[in-house]
């Protein structure tokens, strides 16, 4: 009986181990298919990150590839930019034009310059500054051991506003085939102007000899009164070369010349006067009475103006011309003079008191001296002798 219940107990301890052997074996393989899953899983899940990688690393590349090809273009065109520049800033010379059609109305009156190609000046120092309310032209020639061109410009740029510097550029036109004189104008610009250059408020330009027909160059070897004709000759020309030269930088162009003062505020007046004029049909307006000086045109007229005084170059000074284009231009055949000088009180605008003095005594033409004053103008300075306007004017050169 005892053997028995002894069988039966190991009958049943067998059936629970190998009830519990079975379970374990199922759970284990239960588990080890999981597992598998899992690495499955975990190489798609790797093999899904190395291909996001790899096209992370094309786009990287192609990202650097698009930034490199920008960085060369842009690299490209300062370069071209910055070999514009520097063939337009070298001395006498490299045959750049400043403009593209500026000067094509001279090939039209002088033969000559159709066999240059395109006509440019010989020196440019300067941001070559355009889009501005104002160009001021100074035309200068040497005086011999007598100069006014630094007083000239002292009184020019100090007697402006920062915001009217910014808003308008000087241009001093060296029109003289002396290279030391040329040489002498540029150092001294670069020395007692560096903020002007350095903002483009102030250039230099030199007209090239080229420009000048063979029948001035003859003139100039001739007795004194052919010298005096030459040298009117040349002075209108050199005139019409700056007056091309800057019509394209402004809206309006000022004529000014090498031996004047400008009055406080003048620029400030100029503005006001001009914004305030309730027609823009008006032909110039003089802002000073003394021959050429002083002459404010629409920039868009010059070329007009600028044929009319080639047309008629070797006859007469250009003040004298400035008063014939009235005439012609702006009176009518058959035309009373009363109703002609009419006309000329509406487009021909006088501003007074004049803005701009004559200070030169030492005229551009050599062993000729010439007086004229503006009383009005003396009248309202603290000061009455040239020495004294000059000396007032050189002591504040340091503040500029």
């Amino acid at each position: 009986m005892r053997t028995k219940h002894v069988n039966v107990l190991i009958a049943l301890a067998a059936f629970v181990l190998f009830s519990f052997s079975c379970f374990c074996i199922s759970r284990m393989t239960q588990t080890s298919n999981q597992l598998i899953n899992c690495r499955n899983h975990i190489l798609e899940f790797k093999e899904k990150i190395l291909r996001l990688k790899n096209k992370t690393e094309r786009n990287r590349q192609e990202l650097i590839n698009a930034l490199s090809k920008m960085k060369y273009e842009m690299t490209q065109r300062e370069n071209t930019s910055t070999d514009l520049v520097e063939k337009k800033m070298n001395t006498l010379g490299k045959g750049e034009t400043v403009s593209n059609n500026t000067f094509e109305v001279l090939k039209f009156f002088f033969p000559h310059l159709r066999k240059v190609g395109r006509i440019y000046p010989d020196v440019i120092i300067g941001k070559e500054k355009t889009g501005v309310s104002f160009a001021l032209g100074i035309s200068t020639v040497s005086r011999g051991n007598q100069s006014y061109l630094k007083q000239t410009l002292n009184s020019v740029v100090s007697r402006m506003t920062l915001s009217e510097e910014k808003d308008s550029v000087v241009i001093v036109s060296v029109a003289d085939r002396n290279e030391d004189y040329l040489k002498s104008v540029v150092d001294m610009i670069t020395k007692r102007f560096k903020r002007q250059l350095k903002s483009g408020s102030l250039e230099v330009i030199s007209i090239p000899a080229f420009f000048y027909p063979n029948m001035l160059h003859v003139k100039q070897s001739t007795e004194d009164s052919g010298k005096l004709e030459s040298w009117r000759i040349k002075q209108v020309l050199d005139f019409c070369f700056l007056m091309l030269y800057a019509q394209p930088k402004a809206m309006y162009y000022l004529q000014l010349e090498d031996d004047i003062i400008a009055k406080k505020m003048y620029f400030t007046k100029i503005t006001d006067f001009v914004h305030n004029i309730t027609s823009n049909n008006w032909f110039y307006i003089e802002f000073s009475i003394l021959g050429f000086i002083g002459k404010l045109f629409k920039s868009e007229d010059l070329t007009d103006f600028v044929r009319f005084f080639l047309m008629f170059y070797k006859d007469k000074p250009i003040d004298l011309l400035l008063g014939d284009i009235f005439q012609v231009k702006m009176c009518n055949p058959g035309e009373t003079s009363e109703k002609c000088a009419e006309r000329n009180k509406q487009i021909r605008i006088r501003y007074k008191p004049s803005l701009f003095q004559h200070v030169g005594i030492q005229s551009s033409f050599p062993g000729r001296e010439q007086y004229s004053k503006l009383k009005d103008f003396l009248r309202e300075l603290p000061f009455k002798s040239e020495e004294k306007i000059i000396t007032s004017l050189h002591g504040a050169e340091e503040g500029i």
